[in-house]
């Protein structure tokens, strides 16, 4: 787990500040996380601290097609 920033949700996409500098946007986050905070319309936690735990998701038909996904989130 890693800490981050949660910036925004635009254009599908969940986009955290990490503690290292680098911002990052996923794709997607687990139904888990998502019924926990609610980061497609909760605007209070635009700026809230996290400990974010995701996982490289390589598509089966195009090995080329990587996206990440949120697994957990932990407030901090």
């Amino acid at each position: 787990m890693i800490e981050a920033v949660f910036i925004s949700y635009e254009d599908g996409y969940f986009k955290f500040l990490f503690e290292t500098g680098e911002d990052m946007a996923f794709e997607e986050v687990h139904p888990r996380a998502l019924k926990q905070f609610d980061l497609k319309n909760d605007e209070s936690l635009i700026g809230k601290s996290f400990r974010v735990s995701y996982i490289e998701v390589v598509d089966s038909s195009d090995e080329d097609l990587v996206f990440y996904r949120v697994e957990s989130l932990k407030p901090l």
